[in-house]
């Protein structure tokens, strides 16, 4: 059962750190995740920041470590030239953005299903 939640470190120690989840109750962190993330440690302390942890059972109370964060420039990449490469499909051959001729398009129905109505009453 490991869940992600939100807390706030209220304190560092040679032994860890306790953190207060968004529930409201107390948790701690080990020693080792504080050494490998101490500026995300730090930077939630001194500027009463949340962030991001992954929840563990604990027998007192729960431990908690820093959530993972997925760093993939290739990925990052590929996403930028797909967007790129659909730069071309926002305007049509008037240059009218794509959300412009959806609201006409709307625009247009909704006087058409007025006009249909008005001449019902």
């Amino acid at each position: 059962m490991n869940d992600r939640v939100f807390g706030l470190v209220i304190n560092l120690n040679a032994y860890g750190a306790t953190v207060r989840l968004e529930s409201g109750e107390l948790a701690s962190a080990p020693a080792g995740d504080v050494e490998a993330h101490r500026t995300q440690y730090e930077r939630s302390i001194s500027g009463r920041k949340s962030i991001p942890f992954v929840r563990h059972p604990g027998s007192r109370r729960p431990m908690v470590t820093i959530a993972p964060q997925i760093e993939e420039p290739e990925l990052d990449e590929q996403i930028a030239e797909y967007f790129k490469s659909t730069e071309s499909w926002e305007t049509d051959e008037e240059g009218r953005p794509a959300h412009e001729r959806h609201f006409l398009r709307k625009k247009k129905r909704a006087a058409l299903f007025q006009s249909k109505h008005s001449d019902e009453t």
